[in-house]
Formats: structure tokens, C-alpha cells, sequence
């Protein structure tokens, strides 16, 4: 690269890999830099790098294809700079790189994030786990095709919550198609400590932390090193290329990895819900179960089993060290892992898969019978070549492994020392020696391990449950990584192959997305080359000769060796690159392996006895692991199968899988080996990012054109580089060829929307713009030094002028001095003589005034004496004159009183003396008996309601009382949990101060415990008031339940007494009964006497004449009755004559009427009546129908569902823009007309009196039944309180709830009509730069604003909003409502995008959504305050990040400044977000200081451990904001009487009342 003095380079170091410098000079063919450190170094130039100064300032990019200079070390900065701020995804391209963040971030994992980047394009928001996820859901559902997320990196690097979180977000996105409490990611994830305690182990690992050789050496050594496989003789080692992996011999350590890969496909239905999921694992290390090495560890489920405690003593277990699978290594226990909490939790994980405790019993006893084979040892035979087991320990183990086998021990000795060969003589038995024997029991093992954890992978699957008919699933891939050990066997083999093949899908990934970015451009291309490891793949998997051919070749034959396997692969590959005999010198593009073990490890035998023998296990859980095998004719017991070639194929249908998928690529990074956050290592993520192939990516990108500018982005930076073309009337196209030919540039492309350069082109605009700047700073610096000059100059003389003016002053004021004083000698004479003579005339003036003042006052009280007398005299007249009237008045007021007594004396002796002769006939007795009937039928129905009452009153106590001892045992619950969070507390805290008192060393960590000590004994004394309240919630709740006792015993007792009275009634009943018959027995016999004296008397007369005497006593009861006992339903209000009806003819009138009132109501509901006054025509005539048919007084009626029915299909049909604010007019206006004129009725305030008595209840049944006469006789009163019944108050509820709905609808279209125009609002439109190179750029500039035509949709659509709801006359409080939640969203969405789009938070486009919003508080305050309310409050958000993002010297502002002056409503999160992704577009300004950005992180970091919710985006408010008494209050009254009827309205009889009324 070339370079000049003051250039911004990169150059290597050995500690942190690369560092920022300047160049200083040139010495010879070196250059001199000076380092960020002050380091001054000669370094060659190609070992350096260009760097973009400009890019300091900034905190780095979301995209690596965005930077200046697409290098290695500008990759590795720019996720160091975005780590730093938590942003801890970048992308390049299409690939997400994570970087482990080693702490809590729940704001970035909430619904309200997947719910942003639910829908959105890719790479429009910031580079999330999410966007990934999202995209690959969209191009499922897009496309039709299955999708694979291959997640690589190393063991800590967030792999496993990497793929947490993929499915978290399909399973948002997708849902669940079958209805199943657990979803899909909680199900797989359950499973996760199963599948880690059976195939995860302690493995050894390379370090890789540091870098030795320089990036520049590795660049130009690239093409000529080859990566290579080495053999040599004994010691024979594999050398296995890894074509980009740079490996260095350090120190290694120790990590906890899978021993096998994980597959996880999640299938979707064909509406793309989540239908099912499969688990399919790769490659499980079966050596591992019966060898390791020192101080790896076995696999992690024996050492919990071994810790387990009882059932380790019922399995006769030990401490590991006892046994031989697990005592090859004196590593037993992990650093901070409890093996019994670990064996804990996967017990609990296994009842989660659905393994039944008779299958978990089984698996652990299994678990320990291999443990107990391992310890078998054996001893040479009597007869050549046998063996024996060699003492009684190998005995007990023996014993033991049978048992828990559940099979025969002597045939488990004989199928382990011997081996049976079918010949065509029979069966002959060979007897195995020591060495054969061991091998075969471990064979036995390691097929009872693979057998059984493949158990438990199906088992897990059938638990997920999988759908067999889907046809397309996104793969989520998370798989080992490359493993360099020091020792590395055939399973790092296996692994680096299928790395291999893994990285090979990548690169032709990658390069197939160059291809498509520079198709979709539409610009010419040449093929660009990429390291491809075909040769390599070929060597080691192509037939009939390659590396696995030969191993299973070698296995075949049982006299083969490592030797002649060795000595095979240098006849068949002597002339391949790949491969030659070991060196002393090694190349850092290898990785060696041991083959003295390949053989075998390869050979994967299946011995018919063994599985002969577990097949007739009695415990049916081994014997299903061991099916009986099919008959085979082969002479020996022994069945090859070899562990490359089953693994090849297993990688052959992965890959095929990934091919027919469409990729999307995630690189997990791990910041540090001490994972710690905030701590970034340098050398260890450069590693990581070149064995993860990003760099590879941007190597790709780099032999292309891996400089992409948008136009616009391209004039912004460059276009100071031509000013006179900006002048001109050129597209941006056009502006940035003809910048590019100004300066004879020609590797460059133009595409569609972007322009495109070859490395190196970036570099020489950047100089040509440096070097126009230089000069502008220079023209700057001599403008400036003049301006000081000229100023100074003007200072001087204005000080010299400003001089002689102050002498020329002093003399003119002395002269000014003497003629001030004689002037005011003069003036001062003047106003002593006019004092003088003022006061003589005030003097004279007033004595004049008292005198005519006395002389008034004289006449004035003589005048008044003479009215009072004369006023005096006429009261005394009065007074006699009314004394002498009312005399004569009250005289002749007694003499009437007097006469209308004496009259009414007379009347009332000649009725007394009539009842007394009828109270001796025997009618009397008759009328007596039929009103104590009818007394005994009221008061049986009255007891008859009392009970019902009663019933429904205690089964109402008891539900109220079950429901207090269920949250009385709720709250004990809580209490005892509480308790035991306590004791748990008390517990941590007791832990805390030992570690207190052992952690000395190091102030900061020992003031950290401290601060987390202080922080538990306040949650441990929270937690402690807590309980007490809880205790006397508990108390409190408790005496409830006494009361409520109590209330229900009263209630019985007094029922009891109403049962006592009408069984007292009822013996009344009885007695009068028996006097009657004997009346009416005296009666018979008297009659029969009289028609022997009379038989000629005319009977009829008789009759008659009987009727009339008793017709007043007979009729008079029952018209006073019949009010009391009336049915109260409207059906019961039809005058006299319609009983003369019969009942059939009666019901079916009742049919016919209801059936016309409902067609009537339903044309009221579709028709669109219109208004009057403002006033809603459908609801008033509603309101009026129903109270002229008394249905608000109904106990039964189904008018009400109806009407609710009919304006919900009136909402579901008919035009929304249209309907729903003309039905929310009018269904609020009956709610008002509702609220304001319905009240309870007796009958239900009944229920919550009951206690008052029976005489109580017969008053109130009564008030209540006489209620339906209240309104006989039309509309004369006009409207008042009508008393409701049931269905009345219930559809008022129903009318509340459709308003609400309606509201709901509404704002709901408001917000989806409102989202497009937002989203277009967000961000500044990219308009043709005309003049841009004159406008001004000054910070006091005013920009020149244009009229926006996205703003003024939203005006326009503002309008439309008011104009709709006005011609609808909506309340004013409604549009006040949905104006105030318009404005919310315009807020919430505004200030989302805000945080999630960096280039959103620009100073220019801060000034464009500042003048949006200026636009907007225009229109509210046009709107005025009763529509738009408080709406202008509701943007405070926006308003204050907007301000925030244009003010100017923002590093001046502390941080208590920003939150209490610039931003206080923000929170901090809030606003260390804005601060972090700010950039100055136009002034090149910088954002707030690093110490308030390191204050605000410190905050965060503390509100990430006290907060619940900790996201940094607003959440929109779904709820109503009113209620019914809102409306009540806010709406003025509505009078129904002055209102336009509808012509239809002659055509329905049943509304002909309200034509009348109207005449």
C-alpha cells in the first residue's frame, strides 16, 4: 500500500494483534509509525493496512461490507468498538457473527423485540439473532423451500443459547398447530440436560489465544503453503490440513464439550405453524466409554451416577476412582459442578422427555453394569490361549454386572472369555485369550452405551413428536468445531473432516451471495477464486482409493497394523500434495494425529453372542435395546461395521440435507477464555474469526469489489471531491461516474443502486479527499488569522475614538452643570408661590362645603320624620281590617265542620249497623274462607320465592366460601414458600459470609461481595415483611370466612322462622276450613227450610237479589288484589278484554307483535338514518321502541341479544371507514340514554337484603310488581328513571362492551393505516443533492426545509380522521380519545425505529423528523383542545430523542445535564442507546463523552440485575380509555322528543306510536 506522512494505518503486534498507527516518514523502504501507545516502530509497508480515521468516532458498523477498508484488522476493531456498547451482533453480508457477551441482556430477547423484527426486511433494523431467524421463516414461506441455520464456534461461545433463541422466535412466529402446553423450544431444550449428561464430556482443547507469525506473512504466503497429511513410522502421525486455521503450540486446557453433533429440525405445517420437531445426532465417541486419557473425563452421566447417594449404595457404586472406565484419568470432578445437583437435574429432565421411573431405574442400572464390566479383569487359563476372571473382586463385579443385566452370570463369563465359530460340522467354541477378552468386554460396553443413548434420542423425539407429513422445516445445525488437541485420534479425524466438509458448504455459500449481490446489480463480473478443500475432501472419503477406503480395507483384515495401514497410504498417495512423511519443521496449516489407534476405534465388531445374550435379559427394557438378530449363515460370530463409513454417510445426508435447504450462517464468538464480560481478547477472536471463515468471507469479498457504496452515501463523503458537479442538474448515477472519471478511476462498477470498487480505489478518494480538506483547513486557518488581525485593529481604534469622546463629555457636562442649576432656581421659586396661594383657596373652599353640608342634612331628616309617621299610620289600618276578615272566616269555617261531622256520624251508624246483619250471614264465612285461601296461596308463593332466594343466596356463600379457603390455602402456600425463600436466604447468606471471611485478596472483588451482602439482607428483611403481611392477609382473610359463616347460619334461621309462620298460617287454614263446613252445614240446613215454608218464591229474583247483596264483598278484594299479585311482565299489562282470548290465540298475537317489533329494529340497525341536530336518529328510536314496549322492564326478553346481534353484523359487513364511526355515535348515545335513565329494580336489590324478614320481602315484591304501571298512559311526562330488570342492566353491559369493541376497531385501522406512512417518516428520503455544495454548514445555519410529501400524508390523513368522525358526529370526547392514542402510536413507533435503525439516528435526520414534527403540533393546535386533548404530551418520546439528536457539543453535556435538562423522560438504557448509535452525517460532530457513555453502561449493567423488564423500546397501550361513567360525564344529554322519523315508519305498526307523539 502507499502512503504519505500523517496516513491512518494498521500495524501488526505481537500482544494484541493489530493496532492503530500514524505514519511519520518513510526510511528507505520502510516506513516509521508511531503506535496508539507512543511506540515508534520501522515497519515494512505491505505489512500494513489502511485505516479510516472517521470510523473512530463512530461505534463501529452494523455491516463489515460497510467499512472503508474491508481488512482483517478494521473486522476485528469493529466488533471490538460495537462489543464495548453491548451490541453484540455485526454482520458481514449474510452472516451474523455473536459475540458472547458473558452477561444478562433480556431488553434484546423480549416479545417487543421479536416483534419488531417480526415482518421486517433483512438489514434494515440492527443485526440480531432475530433478523436471522425472521429471514429464514420469510424465504420458507416466500419460497416454499426449507431452510438450515448453521450455528458454529467453539464450546462457551453462546452456541447452545444461540439456537435458545432461534427457536424461541420460530416458535413466536409459527405458534403451535396442535394444542400442546409446552412448545416446541421447550420441549427440545428440556431434553438438552439429558442429551448433555450422556454425550457430553471433559475434553482437552487447544488454546489458541495468541498469534505468532504476522497477518501480512500469512496474506503473502497464502498461495504457496499447502496444508498437508504427515505420516511417520512408529509414532505415526496424521497430519490433516485445515487450509485457514492457524494453530501455535501453547498451553492447553480444559473444556466441556459435546461428543457428538446435533441436528434439530422444526417442521411447519402449510400455514406455517410449527407442526412437529426432530433431534438427529452425529458421530458419537464410543472409545470414549471405555478408555480416556489423563485428565480428560468420561462421559458426565457415571460420575453422577457415582455421586447420587442412595442410588449409587442400591447399584453397590463407589467413589469414580474404583473403577477402571473411569479411574484412567484422576480428573472426577468439574471446577463449580455439583455431580449430584447435575444427576438431579437430569432425573428431572427425563420425567420432562415422558421416561417413566421404571425406565429410569433401568437406564441407571444399565449406566451402572457397564461400570461394574469395566472392573472384570482377567488371567491366563489352564489351556493355551483361555482366560479366567482373576480374582474375587473381578468376581463381585461380575456378580454384579449379571445382576443388574438381569441375565445369567456364567453365561455372560462365557460369552465374554469365548467365541463360537459355525462350521459345516457344527459349532465350535474357541476360548479367547486375556488380551481378546478384555477387548470383548469392552465392546460389549461401548455397544450397550451407543445402543442406549440412541435409545434416548428416539425417545426424545417421540416426546417432541414429529410430523412426518411436513414438507418443509427449518435445520438448526450446532455442531462440534475444529479440534486440534495434543494428542489427536480418530474422532479428531472424524470431526475435522465433517469441519471440512462444513467449510466448504460455506465458501460456496459465500460465494454464491457475491455472485447473486453482484447479479442484482447488474454488473459485469469475473469468476473470482476461492480456496476450495475438494482435493482434500477427496482424498480422504473418494473410492475406491481414499484414506477411509484404505482404514476399512485394513480393518478387514485382522493381521493389519498401524504399520501397513501407514505403509498402504504412502503407496496409494506418494505423489498427492496433500500428504507426505513427517518433518522435524512443521507449517502452522496442519494438525497431527496419532494413528496407532485408527484401526481400532474404526472397527465397530457386533458380537452375535453378546447381543444373543442381552436379548434374553429379563429386564425388558435391555432386552429392547438388543432385538434377537436375523438368522445368518456366516460361520463367525463377528459382524464389521466400520465407524468412518456409517459417519461418512451420516455427513452425506447432513450435507444433503444443507443442500437441499437454503443456508443462513451464524459464527459465535467467544470474547475471552475467562468468560468474563467487558473483556475482549484480541488474538483469540482473530483465530476464531479465521477458523469460523469470516475472514474467509471478507478474503471473498476482497478479490471482487469489496467496496459497496450507496449513491447517496457516495456524494455525502465524495462529493466535496467535484463541487461544480453538484451545481448541475445530475442524477446520483450520473453525479458519481463523473466524480469517479474526474479522477481517472477505472476499477470500478456501477450498479443499480450502489457503486462498487476494487480494493485500493477507497484508499485513493480517501487521499484525494484528505488533501482537498487539508487545503479547505488551511483556507479556514488564514481566513481565521485575518479576521484576528482586523479585529484587534478595530479595537484599538474604537478604544482611541471612545477616549477623546470622554474628554469632549467632561467639559460639556460642567457646562450643562451650571445651567441645570440656574434653571431649577427658577423653577423652584414658581412652586412655592402657586403653594401658597393653593392653600388660601382650599381653605375657603372648604368651610364653604360644611356649611351647605349641615343645611342639607336639616331639610333632608325633616322630610324623613313626616314619611315615617305616614307610613306607620297605614300598616295600623291594615292590620285591623285583616283582624275583623279573619273573625268572620274562622266563625263560619267551625259552623261547616260542625254540620259535615254530624253527616258523616249518621252515615257511618247506618253502615255499622249493615255489616252487622251481613257479618251473620253465612256468605261472610264464605268471603272469609276464600280470602284466607288466597292469603295461604300468597304467602306459599312467597315462601316458595324465599327459598329459591335462600337457595341461590347459599349456594352463592358457599362458591364465596370455597373460594376463601382455596385462596386461604393459596396464601398459606405463599407463605410457606416464603418461608422456605427465607430459610434459602438465610442460607445464601450464611454461604456468603464464610466466603466473605476466606475472599481477602483484592479491594474491588471484596467490595463487590459486601455491596451483594447488603443487597440480600434487604431482600432477606423484604422478604420478612412480606411474610408478616402475607400473615395478616392470611388472618384478615380467615375472619371472612368466620363472617361469612356466620351471615349464612342467620340467613338459615331466619328461613326457619318463615317456615314456622307459614306452618302456623297453614293451621289457621285448617280451623277456619273446619268452621266453614260447619257454617256451610248450618247454611243447607236452614236453606231447606226456607223452600218448604216458600216454594212458589221466584228464584231467579233470588239469585239476583243475593248476588247484588254480596256482589261488593266479592269483587272488592280482588281489585284491591290484583295490583299486588300481578305478573310484572308487559304481557300482563293488555286491558281487561284481551282475557276473554284464549290462550293459543293470545301467544300467537304475542308472536306476531315480537316479530314486527324485531323487523322494525333491524331495518333501524341497517339503514343509515342519519342525524338530527346532531343527535343520532337509530339510537333514539331504538331507545324510545323499547321503552313504549316496557322491554327495559322485562324479566325475559330476547330484543336486547337481537339489537347487539344486529350492530355486530352491521360491523362485520358494511364499510369500516364508514360504519364504525356512525355506530359509535349512536351505540354511545343509547349507552348515555341507558346510564342516564335506567336504574335497579326492587327485585334485585331483594338479593343483597334478604336479611330484612319476610314482611320486608312481601313490601318490596310488591313495590316491585307495581313498577309496570308506571308508565301507562304514553310519553306525557316525558323521560324519567325507569326501573330495570335483569336483561336490561345486562344489556347495558353488552352496549358498553360494543362501544368498547368499537373504539378498539377503530384505533386498530387507524394504527395499520398509519404504520406504512410511518415507517416512511423514520427516515429522511434520499432526494437529489441540488446545490448541496453551496448550502451552508455552518452549526448556526438554519436548514432549508422542503415540504415533505411523507409528513403531509400523515396531515392528510389527520384530516380525513377529523373529517370522518365530525360528519359522523362523533362525540368530542371520542375524538379527543382516539386523537390521544393516534398520537401514542405515532410516538411508540417513531421512537422504536429510532433505537433499532442506526441510521436513523443521524443529525440530518433528526432535523427532518423535527420538522415533521413541527408540522404535527400545527395540526393539533388547529385541532384545538377538545379533539386533539393532550396529543401534543403524548410525543414527548420523540420530541426529546429528536432534540437530543440535533443539539449541538454534546461532549459537554454530563450525564445528570442529558437526564434532567435534554431528555427526562427517557430512561437511561434509553438514552445510552441514542448515544451509541448517533452519528453527525452533516457536521462531523462527535457524540457524548466517553465518560458519561461509561456511567450509563455502569447503570445499565445495574439495572440488568434490579429490573424485570429491561427493555429499551415503549410498548404500545391496547387498553380502553374510558369507561362507562366517562362517557356519562362527558357526553351532554341527549332529548329524544324533538327528532326526524324516518319515512318507513307508517309501514310497522308496532312504531305508530311515535307518529302520534310527534303530532
Amino acid at each position: 500500500m502507499s502512503v504519505r506522512k500523517g496516513s491512518k494505518v494498521w500495524a501488526e503486534d505481537r500482544d494484541f494483534a493489530w493496532v492503530p498507527a500514524e505514519v511519520l516518514g518513510s526510511v528507505g523502504n520502510q516506513v516509521q509509525i508511531v503506535t496508539s501507545s507512543g511506540k515508534k516502530v520501522l515497519v515494512s509497508p505491505a505489512k500494513l493496512f489502511p485505516r479510516d480515521a472517521d470510523e473512530e468516532d463512530h461505534v463501529g458498523v452494523d455491516d463489515m461490507t460497510k467499512l472503508a477498508y474491508l481488512n482483517e484488522p478494521g473486522v476485528l476493531y469493529n466488533l471490538q468498538r460495537r462489543y464495548a456498547l453491548n451490541d453484540i451482533y455485526t454482520y458481514t453480508g449474510s452472516i451474523l457473527i455473536a459475540v458472547n457477551p458473558f452477561t444478562k441482556l433480556p431488553h434484546l430477547y423480549d416479545v417487543h423485540m421479536m416483534e419488531q423484527y417480526k415482518g421486517a426486511p433483512f438489514g434494515e433494523l440492527s443485526p440480531h439473532v432475530f433478523a436471522v431467524a425472521d429471514a429464514s421463516y420469510r424465504a420458507m414461506m416466500d419460497d416454499g423451500r426449507s431452510q438450515s441455520i448453521l450455528v458454529s464456534g467453539e464450546s462457551g461461545a453462546g452456541k447452545t443459547e444461540t439456537t435458545k433463541l432461534i427457536m424461541q422466535y420460530l416458535t413466536y412466529v409459527g405458534g403451535r398447530a396442535a394444542g400442546d402446553d409446552r412448545t416446541v423450544e421447550q420441549q427440545v431444550l428440556e431434553s438438552n440436560p439429558l442429551l448433555e449428561a450422556f454425550g457430553n464430556a471433559r475434553t482437552i482443547r487447544n488454546d489458541n489465544s495468541s498469534v505468532v507469525e504476522l497477518l501480512a506473512s500469512w496474506s503473502n504466503k497464502f498461495n504457496r503453503l499447502r496444508s498437508k497429511i504427515l505420516l511417520h513410522g512408529y509414532d505415526t502421525l496424521l497430519r490433516s490440513m485445515s487450509k485457514l486455521r492457524k494453530l501455535t503450540n501453547h498451553p492447553s486446557e480444559f473444556d466441556h464439550t459435546s461428543r457428538f453433533g446435533k441436528f434439530v429440525e422444526i417442521q411447519f405445517d402449510a400455514s406455517g405453524r410449527i407442526s412437529g420437531a426432530a433431534i438427529r445426532t452425529y458421530l458419537l465417541e464410543r472409545s470414549r466409554v471405555v478408555k480416556i486419557t489423563d485428565p480428560e473425563r468420561n462421559y458426565h452421566c457415571f460420575y453422577q451416577l457415582c455421586a447420587s447417594g442412595v442410588d449409587a449404595e442400591k447399584y453397590k457404586l463407589d467413589h469414580p476412582s474404583h473403577f477402571h472406565y473411569l479411574n484412567q484419568s484422576r480428573r472426577y470432578e468439574l471446577d463449580g459442578v455439583s455431580s449430584l445437583e447435575e444427576y438431579l437435574k437430569t432425573r428431572r429432565a427425563m420425567d420432562i422427555v415422558g421416561i417413566s421411573d421404571e425406565e429410569q431405574e433401568a437406564i441407571f442400572r444399565t449406566l451402572a453394569a457397564i461400570l461394574h464390566l469395566g472392573n472384570i479383569e482377567f488371567s491366563p487359563g489352564k489351556e493355551h490361549d483361555s482366560s479366567v476372571i482373576k480374582d474375587q473382586k473381578s468376581s463381585f463385579h461380575m456378580r454384579m454386572a449379571a445382576d443388574l443385566f438381569r441375565c445369567d452370570e456364567k453365561l455372560l463369563l462365557a460369552t465374554l472369555s469365548t467365541r463360537s465359530i459355525q462350521t459345516r460340522e457344527g459349532i465350535i467354541v474357541k476360548a479367547l485369550d486375556c488380551s481378546a477378552a478384555i477387548a470383548s468386554r469392552d465392546a460389549l460396553a461401548k455397544t450397550i452405551y451407543s445402543r442406549l443413548f440412541d435409545w434416548l434420542v428416539d425417545k426424545i423425539n417421540r416426546s417432541v413428536g414429529q410430523d412426518l407429513n411436513s414438507r418443509v422445516q427449518i435445520g438448526v445445525l450446532d455442531i462440534y468445531g475444529f479440534e486440534c488437541f495434543k494428542n489427536n485420534s480418530f474422532e479428531q479425524f472424524c470431526i475435522n473432516f465433517a469441519n471440512e466438509k462444513l467449510q466448504q458448504h460455506f465458501n460456496e455459500h459465500v460465494f454464491k451471495m457475491e455472485q447473486e449481490e453482484y447479479s442484482k446489480e447488474k454488473i459485469n463480473w469475473s469468476y473470482i477464486e476461492f480456496i476450495d478443500n475438494q482435493d482434500v475432501l477427496d482424498l480422504i472419503e473418494k473410492k475406491p482409493i481414499g484414506i477411509i477406503a484404505l482404514l476399512d480395507e485394513a480393518c478387514m483384515f485382522p493381521k493389519s497394523t498401524h504399520e501397513t495401514f501407514s505403509m498402504k497410504l504412502f503407496q496409494n498417495f506418494q505423489a498427492h500434495p496433500r500428504l507426505e512423511k513427517a518433518k522435524f519443521s512443521e507449517t502452522d496449516f496442519t494438525v497431527t494425529y496419532h494413528t496407532d489407534t485408527f484401526l481400532d476405534k474404526n472397527r465397530d465388531y457386533v458380537v452375535l453372542e453378546h447381543c444373543n445374550l442381552l436379548s434374553s435379559s429379563k429386564c425388558s427394557f435391555v432386552a429392547g435395546l438388543f432385538p434377537l438378530p436375523p438368522e445368518e449363515s456366516s460361520r463367525s460370530s463377528y459382524k464389521f461395521s466400520s465407524v468412518a463409513s456409517r459417519f461418512k454417510q451420516q455427513l452425506q445426508a447432513l450435507m444433503e440435507t444443507l443442500n437441499s435447504t437454503e443456508p443462513h450462517y451464524i459464527r459465535c464468538v467467544k470474547p475471552n477464555s475467562l468468560n468474563q464480560s467487558h473483556k475482549f481478547e484480541n488474538l483469540s477472536i482473530l483465530h476464531q474469526l479465521r477458523c469460523g471463515g469470516v475472514l474467509e468471507a471478507v478474503r471473498i469479498s476482497l478479490a471482487g469489489y469489496p467496496t459497496r457504496r450507496t449513491y447517496s452515501e457516495f456524494i455525502d463523503r465524495y462529493g466535496l471531491l467535484a463541487l461544480e458537479l453538484l451545481d448541475g442538474c445530475y442524477d446520483e448515477k450520473a453525479m458519481t461516474e463523473k466524480i469517479l472519471q474526474k479522477l481517472k478511476l477505472e476499477n470500478f462498477q456501477l450498479g443499480r443502486t450502489k457503486v462498487f470498487l476494487r480494493a485500493g480505489q477507497i484508499g485513493i478518494l480517501d487521499s484525494r479527499r484528505a488533501e482537498i480538506l487539508d487545503n479547505a483547513a488551511k483556507c479556514v486557518q488564514r481566513q481565521f488569522r485575518t479576521f484576528i488581525t482586523r479585529r484587534d485593529f478595530l479595537s484599538t481604534r474604537a478604544a482611541a475614538s471612545a477616549l477623546q469622546a470622554c474628554c469632549r463629555g467632561c467639559l460639556a457636562r460642567e457646562v450643562f452643570a451650571a445651567k441645570r442649576e440656574t434653571a431649577a432656581a427658577v423653577s423652584i421659586q414658581k412652586y412655592v408661590r402657586k403653594w401658597l396661594l393653593r392653600c388660601a383657596y382650599m381653605k375657603l373652599c372648604s368651610a364653604a362645603i360644611v356649611i351647605q353640608s349641615n343645611v342639607c342634612g336639616f331639610i333632608i331628616r325633616q322630610r324623613f320624620l313626616q314619611g315615617k309617621k305616614h307610613k306607620a299610620a297605614t300598616l295600623i289600618q291594615a292590620h285591623w281590617r285583616m283582624h275583623k276578615v279573619r273573625m268572620v272566616f274562622r266563625h263560619r269555617q267551625t259552623s261547616i265542620i260542625a254540620i259535615q261531622c254530624l253527616w258523616r256520624q249518621k252515615l257511618a251508624k247506618r253502615e255499622l249497623r249493615r255489616r252487622k246483619q251481613e257479618a251473620n250471614e253465612a256468605g261472610a264465612l264464605r268471603l272469609a274462607k276464600s280470602k284466607l285461601e288466597k292469603q295461604l296461596e300468597d304467602l306459599t308463593w312467597r315462601l316458595q320465592l324465599e327459598k329459591r332466594l335462600r337457595v341461590s343466596h347459599d349456594e352463592s356463600k358457599s362458591g364465596e366460601m370455597s373460594k376463601l379457603q382455596k385462596a386461604l390455602e393459596s396464601l398459606k402456600l405463599e407463605l410457606d414458600a416464603a418461608k422456605l425463600t427465607t430459610i434459602n436466604e438465610c442460607n445464601k447468606n450464611a454461604v456468603l459470609q464464610n466466603q466473605l471471611e476466606l475472599s481477602e485478596k483484592g479491594k474491588s472483588a471484596l467490595e463487590r461481595e459486601i455491596i451483594g451482602m447488603a443487597e440480600l439482607r434487604k431482600e432477606n428483611a423484604f422478604l420478612k415483611n412480606s411474610l408478616d403481611t402475607l400473615e395478616k392477609k392470611n388472618l384478615a382473610l380467615e375472619l371472612e370466612l368466620v363472617k361469612a359463616q356466620k351471615d349464612s347460619t342467620d340467613s338459615m334461621e331466619k328461613l326457619r322462622e318463615v317456615e314456622n309462620m307459614c306452618s302456623q298460617l297453614q293451621q289457621n287454614v285448617k280451623s277456619l276450613e273446619e268452621k266453614l263446613s260447619i257454617l256451610e252445614d248450618e247454611n243447607h240446613v236452614l236453606r231447606q227450610k226456607t223452600l218448604s215454608l216458600t216454594p212458589n218464591r221466584n228464584h231467579p229474583g233470588f239469585a239476583k237479589a243475593l248476588s247484588e247483596k254480596y256482589s261488593g264483598a266479592l269483587v272488592l278484594p280482588q281489585i284491591d288484589q290484583k295490583p299486588v299479585f300481578e305478573s310484572p311482565t308487559p304481557t300482563k299489562l293488555i286491558s281487561p278484554f284481551a282475557h276473554g282470548f284464549s290462550e293459543s290465540r293470545q301467544s300467537k298475537l304475542t308472536v306476531e307483535r315480537h316479530q314486527d317489533n324485531y323487523e322494525f329494529l333491524s331495518r333501524c340497525i341497517k339503514e343509515d338514518l342519519g342525524f338530527k341536530d346532531g343527535k343520532p336518529l337509530a339510537a333514539c328510536i331504538i331507545y324510545k321502541c323499547l321503552l313504549h314496549w316496557h322491554a327495559f322492564e322485562s324479566e325475559r326478553t330476547a330484543i336486547f341479544n337481537f339489537i347487539i346481534e344486529g350492530i355486530n353484523d352491521v360491523l362485520k359487513v358494511g364499510d369500516e371507514n364508514v360504519t364504525l364511526p356512525y355506530w359509535l355515535s349512536n351505540a354511545s348515545a343509547l349507552l348515555c340514554l341507558l346510564q342516564r335513565n335506567l336504574r335497579s329494580n326492587g327485585f334485585l336489590t331483594t338479593i343483597n337484603q334478604r336479611s330484612a324478614g319476610a314482611s320486608g320481602l312481601i313490601s318490596r315484591v310488591g313495590q316491585g310488581l307495581k313498577s309496570p304501571f308506571k308508565y301507562i298512559g304514553g310519553f306525557d311526562n316525558g323521560i324519567s328513571h325507569v326501573e330495570a330488570r335483569y336483561p336490561a342492566i345486562l344489556f347495558k353491559q353488552q352496549l358498553t362492551a360494543c362501544v368498547e369493541k368499537i373504539f378498539g376497531l377503530i384505533r386498530d385501522n387507524l394504527k395499520k393505516e398509519l404504520s406504512p406512512l410511518l415507517s416512511l417518516c423514520i427516515q429522511a428520503p434520499k432526494a437529489a443533492r441540488v446545490h448541496a455544495g453551496k448550502s451552508s454548514r455552518s452549526p448556526g445555519g438554519v436548514p432549508q426545509q422542503l415540504p415533505n410529501s411523507q409528513w403531509d400524508n400523515i396531515i392528510k390523513f389527520l384530516d380525513s380522521l377529523m373529517s370522518q368522525l365530525r360528519g359522523n358526529h362523533v362525540p368530542s370526547f371520542f375524538i379527543r380519545k382516539l386523537i390521544t392514542q393516534v398520537f401514542s402510536f405515532i410516538n411508540i413507533s417513531l421512537f422504536n425505529s429510532l433505537l433499532l435503525r442506526r441510521e436513523c439516528c443521524t443529525f440530518s435526520n433528526g432535523e427532518y423528523v423535527k420538522s415533521g414534527l413541527a408540522e404535527l403540533e400545527k395540526w393539533i393546535v388547529s385541532a384545538t383542545d377538545e379533539f386533539a386533548g393532550t396529543s401534543w404530551h403524548e410525543l414527548n418520546y420523540i420530541r426529546q430523542a429528536v432534540g437530543f439528536l440535533v443539539i449541538h457539543q454534546k461532549r459537554k453535556k454530563s450525564l445528570d445535564e442529558i437526564r434532567q435538562d435534554l431528555c427526562p423522560a427517557l430512561t437511561v438504557r434509553q438514552i445510552y442507546r441514542i448515544s451509541t448509535m448517533y452519528w453527525d452525517d452533516k457536521y462531523g460532530t462527535q457524540s457524548v463523552s466517553n465518560e458519561v457513555v461509561a456511567q450509563m453502561r455502569e447503570n445499565v449493567d445495574k439495572d440488568n440485575q434490579n429490573l424485570t423488564s429491561n427493555s429499551f423500546l415503549l410498548d404500545d397501550d391496547l387498553s380502553i380509555p374510558f369507561s362507562t361513567e366517562d362517557i356519562d360525564i362527558a357526553i351532554p344529554a341527549i332529548d329524544t322528543s324533538d327528532i326526524e322519523l324516518p319515512t318507513f315508519l307508517s309501514e310497522y305498526p308496532c312504531a305508530q306510536f311515535l307518529l302520534q307523539h310527534q303530532k
